[in-house]
Formats: structure tokens, sequence, C-alpha cells
């Protein structure tokens, strides 16, 4: 996780959900021990000690495991918001949230892990790219794209990148920019990047794109972000970073 431009909001519900999560699973302390020149692993789980080759041992390895990326990460973004911010982490519950996407007129998806999951990376074959602005096995289109797919690789956040989309009211599929799923929340987001050098043609675009997003029941700045890059406006990643941040706010306060 990038400590350059940390949103506070989302930074304090990623060290509530860690807290939370540890806060779920049992206490299992692995035990190494030298028997006759083999290295040998077992856990401890409630009084009991299990070898990792029985089935108990195996599934308490894994919540061992689990436990120890949960306590890295807390150990990390605590570390960020000791160093950037004043006192405690507002207590922000990291849950569930229900949002969903019209895709017909008597049908709406849950925007969660499942519709993650099932969202194909890098699908738009509509425009061909070019290479210069290449990150971590994709092409993206533009500088101001790689520079926003860097920015969630380092905020560890999942994204896809121009999946297939189906939206109410659209006899043909989209491709957004961007598709994020913050895990703590169990929900995604869409991103729009709009880097048109024309003024008609960018303002057609962004009220083109608004209107499918509206129609389909999603909101502004809650369930999808709009960044600009234009002559008079070129982008600024810390501008995104307060975009995610209001949205994470928002989104938080939804029932």
């Amino acid at each position: 996780m990038t400590n350059r431009y940390i949103p506070r909001e989302y930074l304090a519900l990623k060290i509530n959900y860690c807290r939370k999560q540890l806060a779920g699973l049992p206490e299992v302390v692995l035990h190494e021990h030298n028997v006759d020149g083999v290295l040998v692993k077992r856990v401890t789980a409630g009084g009991h000690r299990h070898n990792l080759d029985s089935v108990k041992g195996k599934q308490l390895y894994d919540v061992w495991l689990k436990r120890d990326v949960l306590a890295s990460e807390l150990h990390l973004y605590e570390t960020i918001w000791d160093c950037c911010f004043k006192g405690s982490p507002p207590d922000f519950c990291a849950r569930k949230v229900i949002r969903t996407l019209a895709v017909d007129y008597d049908k709406r998806i849950v925007m969660d892990k499942a519709f993650f999951d099932s969202l194909k990376n890098d699908a738009n074959t509509k425009h061909p790219k070019t290479s210069g602005y290449f990150f971590n096995g994709i092409n993206y289109r533009s500088a101001a794209e790689r520079e926003i797919a860097i920015f969630y690789t380092e905020m560890g956040i999942p994204f896809k990148y121009e999946p297939e989309i189906t939206l109410l009211g659209l006899p043909y599929t989209i491709n957004p920019d961007f598709v994020l799923y913050l895990k703590e929340l169990d929900t995604c987001k869409f991103h729009e990047h709009l880097g048109m050098k024309h003024s008609a043609d960018y303002m057609r675009d962004t009220k083109t794109k608004y209107g499918n997003y509206t129609g389909a029941g999603l909101i502004t700045d809650i369930d999808v972000l709009f960044t600009h890059d234009t002559d008079s406006m070129p982008f600024d990643i810390r501008y995104l970073a307060a975009k995610l941040n209001s949205a994470v706010y928002g989104t938080i306060l939804c029932k």
C-alpha cells in the first residue's frame, strides 16, 4: 500500500477490517521441532496440538497463515496512520454493503465479489491499443490510466481493466475503464477516466456515460468515480485519492 496520498477514511476502514477479521479467527500457534534431523511443524489451538498432515492441522495452518497476513497488514496500516494522522482511526464498520446494478427492467445484480470475479479483465476488443503504456501485463490507453492502475495496485485494491458490462437500457455492452473491488465492504466501484482533449467531445462523452450509469441505478461519486484529464487540467493522482476516499465514506453511510 502506498504512503504517498493516503485516503483517511479508507485507511481507517482497512484498519478496522483487519481488526474485525483477526477477532473472528481462533488463536493458532505454529510450532517447529527438529525430530531426528527433520523439521516437523505442528499447530496448537484451543489447547490441542495437531500435525500439519492431518485434516484439522491443515485447516488450522490455513487459519494461521491468514492471521499472519492480516497481522502484517494491520501493522502496516497502523504505522501509516500514526505517521500521517493524529489520534485513533474512526471506528468505521467493515461490513457487506449491498449495491446493485440494473442490467434489465426486472433484473438487478449485486455488485459483490461474485460479480467482480465474473468479469473478464482487459476485455475491450473494439478499439486497438498502443504498446506505450504497459504495466503488470496490460497495455493501457494512456499515461493517466497506467498511473491509475499503479495507484490501485499499490493500494492493494483488486481491479479489472475494461471488462464487459451490461447496463439497463443499452442494446450493447460497455467497457468501463476500471471496476474495483473493495473487500472491506464486499462491493465494487466503477471508475471512468475521461481523457478528452477537445471540449465538445469531452462534454458529449461525459454526458453519455453519466446517463448510462445513472440509468442503471448507480450513484455518481459513490458507485461511479469520474476523473478527468484535459489540456487545461492535467491528471493528478491525489485527485483520485480524494475521490476514492469520498466514495468509501459515502458507501459506509449507505444502508
